[in-house]
């Protein structure tokens, strides 16, 4: 039986009651804070298992809120209500429950991937570190890559029309993106991953990862606009960039590339479209608010698999 449940918070954005999944670690002693998001088209009563199994079995405290659900109205997609329900959120679960604000931890993938971006650069003060699966970055080049899909008709509708004719539209799209905030996390330990072949058999180009950690990184670690466009059209590494990296924690799904500046990391592994939920998690735990980041950590590969949340 699943320990956590259904509550509501009080939203600061507009002083609404917003729904969520939550669990409260036990006992007295301060614990870690997990807020985890769900994907782009999904809302807080999504399958949040790997999330809230995590929490349970090591007594963290765990919310999953809803942040205006899917991310087809103006109140979703990168909004100030969804920026503030998010904090809410944690500002909730601190009244609530035993806190440890040293330890508190952002995860998600695709939709969530571009909400755990987008807060890490709107509100970096607050996290100890986030981990970003598949993410959006920039909504507008979403929105041109996507065309004629329904990924482009839901940013139509949450922007107010189609950004490449209406320059509202386009303004909405700045706005909502990750890559006009991320500038203000460069202290934050944030953790981008990707695989190889999204947008390709996913959704999302391996670009937004790209482009998300360049923003972050040292210039002198950025990468090139020439090996990131060969990574994106020939999904696959350049030989100037290396060999594949061993690293046990992705199971199966091989590091085929990886890139560290200060404290942000670049994962790109052999896969598409997928959220490694215990990778994230692992790699979480061992983070500290205002520390250096430790990004050297070992996992069981059965683990890996079995917590693939797009498997």
């Amino acid at each position: 039986m699943k320990k956590w449940k259904q509550i509501k918070y009080l939203s600061s954005g507009d002083h609404t009651e917003q729904p969520a999944m939550a669990y409260w670690a036990a006992g007295n002693q301060a614990q870690p804070l997990l807020i985890a998001l769900h994907t782009w088209s999904g809302d807080f009563q999504q399958n949040c298992d790997a999330y809230g199994d995590w929490c349970v079995e090591n007594n963290w405290n765990f919310v999953f809120p809803n942040f205006r659900g899917p991310n087809w109205t103006p109140a979703g997609c990168g909004s100030e209500l969804m920026v503030a329900d998010i904090v809410s959120a944690v500002n909730y679960a601190k009244k609530l429950a035993q806190v440890d604000d040293t330890r508190i931890y952002l995860i998600g993938g695709s939709g969530g991937g571009h909400a755990a971006l987008l807060l890490a650069g709107r509100h970096p003060e607050i996290w100890a570190a986030v981990s970003a699966w598949c993410p959006i970055s920039d909504i507008l080049r979403w929105y041109q890559e996507t065309g004629g899909t329904q990924y482009a008709g839901h940013i139509e509708k949450a922007v107010g029309g189609n950004p490449d004719l209406n320059q509202l539209a386009a303004s909405e799209c700045v706005k909502r993106s990750p890559l006009t905030y991320l500038g203000q996390a460069k202290g934050l330990i944030v953790d981008i991953n990707t695989g190889i072949h999204d947008g390709h058999t996913g959704s999302v180009p391996v670009i937004h990862s790209f482009l998300a950690f360049n923003k972050l990184a040292a210039k002198e670690d950025q990468i090139s606009h020439a090996d990131i466009e060969y990574m994106v059209k020939n999904q696959a590494i350049p030989s100037s960039l290396g060999i594949a990296v061993e690293d046990k924690s992705y199971g199966e799904y091989v590091v085929l590339f990886r890139r560290i500046s200060d404290k942000v990391r670049l994962t790109v592994f052999n896969g598409g479209h997928d959220i490694l939920a215990k990778t994230g998690l692992c790699l979480l735990a061992q983070q500290r608010h205002g520390q250096l980041p430790i990004w050297n950590m070992s996992l069981n590969r059965d683990d890996v698999i079995m917590n693939n949340l797009f498997e």
